[in-house]
Order: structure tokens, then sequence, then C-alpha cells
């Protein structure tokens, strides 16, 4: 299919790298459907590509709007062809600090979210016998971080379920590709971040984590734009020539510390396995 002829479905289109993937897709001639939490989030796009782009409200968390948003999704355009699960955020908290609420909340979002778009737009791309189903996840659902634990987790189970997807669908001609980012400049550790409720038992593990044991940590004054990150529309240079390649590789390393951050995670699970003289 030629590239311009794609529609496309993101979740949490209204920023960061959701924001990215949709500008970069329009840019391309692309027609998308993207979902936001936010009204308007998207208007000034909507302006400028008013036959392209078609905004829809949506919370991943909720199965039965989810099923109903993709129905209406495919009717924008008469077909979907790649599928950007975007949407999530990050938890900082320690495992006992987090909270009953906080817990289900990310997995709802960064787990059961995807999974609810997966089952919804699948019988969409069995029916036309294509299409490409995008996973975001993160290097660290290679490895894991203190005080990341719940967000770790949910990207691992994303990832987990998602290999097994790929397995059931490829003879249904449809594609799964688990993109594995690295650091980049968006809202991700700042406005979007969230935070369980401190103990003080854990404020010298957050000193040496983050210089400081307080959180929230201070977010006035700074933000995406203060950020030495990658710039989110190098991440979605990087989607456009993966999804333009006919093949490729399940996991998509993106961003330039990616293999770094991975290979280091992967080397320590390695040398704890060899600690095993089974192994």
């Amino acid at each position: 299919m030629e590239s311009a002829e794609r529609v496309w479905l993101i979740t949490g289109g209204g920023r960061g790298l959701g924001r990215a993937f949709v500008e970069a897709a329009l840019g391309n001639g692309d027609r998308v459907v993207a979902t936001i939490r936010t009204p308007d989030a998207l208007a000034d796009l909507s302006g400028r590509f008013p036959k392209q782009l078609r905004a829809l409200r949506l919370d991943v968390r909720d199965r039965a709007g989810v099923f109903a948003t993709v129905a209406a999704a495919a009717d924008c355009f008469g077909r979907l062809d790649v599928v950007v699960n975007n949407a999530g955020y990050g938890l900082v908290g320690a495992i006992e600090e987090i909270s009953e609420a906080q817990a289900r909340q990310q997995l709802d979002t960064n787990l059961l979210g995807p999974l609810w778009i997966c089952q919804a737009v699948l019988p969409h791309l069995r029916k036309q016998g294509s299409g490409h189903i995008v996973q975001v996840s993160t290097v660290g659902a290679v490895g894991s971080m203190p005080t990341f634990g719940l967000y770790n987790a949910s990207k691992w189970a994303l990832e987990g379920f998602s290999e097994a997807l790929a397995a059931e669908v490829a003879e249904f001609g449809v594609r799964v590709t688990i993109a594995e980012f690295g650091g980049f400049a968006t809202d991700w550790a700042w406005s979007s971040l969230q935070f369980a409720e401190p103990n003080t038992d854990y404020d010298p593990l957050r000193e040496s984590l983050f210089g400081s044991p307080t959180v929230p940590w201070d977010m006035s004054g700074k933000g995406a734009a203060d950020d030495t990150d990658a710039d989110p529309n190098f991440a979605a240079a990087a989607l456009l020539a993966h999804l333009d390649s006919p093949d490729g590789p399940l996991r998509l390393l993106v961003g330039d510390d990616a293999p770094t951050q991975v290979k280091m995670a992967i080397d320590r699970r390695l040398a704890d396995y060899r600690s095993d003289d089974r192994f």
C-alpha cells in the first residue's frame, strides 16, 4: 500500500510522542484518527489538515468506549492501516508506597488500554487482510529501575502479550511492532508523571537516584522544552521509516540511547542467570 493511502489510529495523540506521530503522519500525506483526553488538544492541526485529521475523545481504560471509538475511527476514512497504542504515563513510587488505586490505574492505562484497542481493531484488520499494530514501549520494558516498578511492570506485560499477539495474527496479514523508546524530550517526566505518597524510609534511595529525596519534584519553570533528551520528531521519523519497510524486527529500538540501555539490561539479566551453575 502506498504510504499516502494509509489511515492511522493513534491513541494519546494530544501531546508528546503521540502528537509527534500525528504530525509526522499528516506531513507524510496520510490520514489520521487521533484519540485525545483534552478537548481541542489538536485544534491547530485540525485547522491545518481538515480533510486528513479527525480527533476523538477517549479514555482507553473504558473498554466499551474503546470499542465504540474504534468503530467510529474505522468509519471516518473507511479503514485502518496503522494502529499506534501510545496512550500511557509514568508513575514514581517504591513498590511499598504505591496505593491500590494508583496500581490499578497504571495497569488499566498502560496495559489494559492497549489490550482493549487491539481487541477492538483486530476484526477490522483481519477483514481487510492487512494492518500494522505499533505498541509504544520503552527500554524500561527490558530492565527496571527502583521507584518505577509499576511502570516497568505495565510495559513488561505489554511486551509479553504483544509478542504472543504477533504470532497469532501474522497469518491474517497483520504485523505487530513493539517500539522500545529511549529518552525523548516530552512531558513524560514532568507534567504527565504521577507520584506515590513518599515513605521517608526511601528518602536515601530517592536522594541517590534523583539528587533529592523530595517528590513530587519541582515542576515549576521547567518541562519538555528544557529537556536535553532527543527531539520527539526523530522518534516519529524512525517509526515512519520502519512502517515503510516491508519487514523488520518485532522490537524496534528508537533513540540513540536505546541500544545501550537494552544491552545493559540484558547483560545484567544474563549475569544473574549465569550465577546459577545449571544455566
